[in-house]
């Protein structure tokens, strides 16, 4: 049975914890009695409870984040009620700052902030010991990169074969965009790179191929960014995935070269545009060069096959709709494969609030913290811009509809999509738990209601999109027989569950 327990709730199953593996790679001799268990925050908190106490653990590390905060408060909470006597130590960056005021808090024994690599193996080995500290939170010193043992090989079979590896190069930003805990950063510190490209070598010869780097900025030394591309160039296959975080206003040519030499499928940018105000960006600390950045976008959309998906907030201070419209449109005119729109969260310790007075910033008290309203936007506007980035996910960024959605969006795309997110939303009451096949009912029943003189070639489309969905049958639109089909499905399902206790 194992002393300690390493866990953590993931977001989905596919996701393998970079974080708790640095901290096992990490416990020098307590490795032998350390076991790691990840789970998901779909996952039953009662049954992630009964597999972690048959364990018999005598501590349990949890990684607490933004999207498992919650889920992690079921487990602790129950933990503790079941098993007083466990130890448990919690760490991550949702419980590095403003850590007395939360909840989890009041079920942890231990509480470890910042980059806790090596302070969780202290913390471990004091505990064993019986020289436990007499404070619950503990502050982790600064972590030198060259003294960390590399997390790398203890990526399992299974998880090469079945969830993202996750890898960086470097870390730390030199940035001070305020939404962000990395504004928190003196300066973006990379790793040895020979030494990491030795990891690298031996992920690769283990079988791995999808690799997501989670640098913050990957392209920030060109330098060492041209070694890690020659390193997956010179080991190409037709299975080969790389996910970088690139800035966008920084691409010289002797990347622009190298980019060019990868093959369709291979690469996945993501961008973080946030917005193309400049007001905005100075509120948020935000340096970035618009004119190049845009030019960069439609550089990489015309001259190389790597995926882009660049990222949007909105809710930022002085930020309006008109002023957000705006910048999505100009970025819908670098043609991204995906516009992601975010929604501004309260990530402790982010420097936003201190425009919580001055922009009268309200965010929700419960996860994920997102902002309600602020002075410029009231909350029924973003309610709309949810539901309009909802949907826009669903149609544009889920590329079903590559030839119908041209046909929506002319000269005001943002406007235009969100006249037909209100007629969704108005028409459905939802905005999840839509199917593929119902949309494209919806879209066709939308261009009827709102612009019917161009519905014959919305058809045609929405047909040719149809066929290339793998959708079984054929797309015929009837907006009366769909919504019979729709209704009579629905109850007949109801009236076959109760005929079976009359039988």
């Amino acid at each position: 049975m194992p002393n300690i327990i390493l866990s953590t709730l993931n977001a989905k199953y596919i996701h393998a914890s970079l974080g708790l593996r640095y901290l096992y790679a990490n416990l020098k001799e307590l490795q032998q009695e350390t076991l790691l268990r990840e789970f998901t925050i779909k996952g039953k908190a009662i049954d992630m409870v009964e597999e972690i106490l048959s364990l018999k653990p005598k501590i349990v590390g949890f990684g607490v984040y933004i999207w498992n905060t919650e889920e992690t408060l079921a487990v602790i909470s129950q933990l503790k009620t079941l098993a007083p006597d466990i130890i448990i130590v919690l760490g991550g960056p949702e419980v590095s700052y403003e850590t007395e005021q939360q909840p989890l808090i009041e079920f942890a024994d231990y509480v470890l902030t910042g980059a806790a690599d090596l302070s969780f193996y202290q913390l471990c080995k004091d505990i064993l010991a019986e020289q436990k500290p007499d404070k619950k939170v503990l502050n982790s010193k600064p972590v030198k990169l060259a003294e960390l043992e590399l997390p790398y090989s203890h990526y399992s079979n299974d998880d090469l074969s079945h969830r993202l590896i996750y890898v960086e190069a470097s870390r730390g930003c030199p940035f001070k965009c305020e939404f962000c805990l990395s504004s928190l950063d003196k300066t973006s510190y990379p790793f040895e790179l020979q030494r990491f490209l030795d990891a690298m070598e031996d992920l690769y010869q283990r079988g791995a191929r999808h690799f997501k780097f989670v640098d913050r900025t990957f392209n920030l030394k060109i330098k060492t960014t041209i070694a890690i591309l020659e390193f997956f160039l010179e080991r190409m296959s037709d299975d080969l995935f790389l996910h970088f975080e690139v800035i966008p206003d920084h691409l010289p040519e002797a990347l622009k070269e190298a980019l060019k030499q990868f093959p369709e499928g291979t690469l996945q940018f993501e961008v973080g545009i946030q917005t193309f105000n400049s007001e905005v960006q100075s509120h948020i600390s935000r340096k970035q060069n618009n004119e190049k950045s845009k030019n960069n976008l439609t550089w990489l959309r015309d001259n190389t096959t790597a995926h882009i998906h660049a990222d949007l907030i909105f809710g930022l201070p002085g930020e309006t709709l008109e002023t957000f419209a705006d910048s999505f449109n100009q970025l819908y005119e670098c043609r991204p494969h995906e516009i992601q729109m975010g929604i501004l969260k309260r990530l402790k310790g982010s420097p936003i609030i201190r425009h919580t007075d001055s922009f009268d910033l309200r965010f929700n008290p419960l996860p994920p913290f997102n902002i309600l309203q602020n002075n410029s936007v009231d909350f029924l506007t973003m309610q709309r811009v949810n539901r309009f980035a909802r949907y826009w996910d669903m149609v544009a960024n889920s590329g079903r509809f590559r030839t119908t959605l041209p046909l929506l969006l002319n000269t005001n795309p943002f406007e235009q999509f969100l006249i037909l997110s209100d007629w969704f939303y108005e028409q459905t009451q939802q905005t999840h738990q839509l199917h593929l096949r119902r949309w494209f009912d919806l879209i066709a029943q939308a261009v009827e209601s709102l612009h019917p003189e161009i519905l014959e070639p919305v058809i045609f489309a929405l047909k040719k999109d149809f066929d290339a969905s793998n959708l079984k049958g054929r797309f015929e639109y009837n907006p009366q027989k769909n919504e019979m089909m729709d209704t009579s499905s629905s109850l007949n399902k109801r009236s076959i569950r109760q005929k079976r206790h009359l039988q």
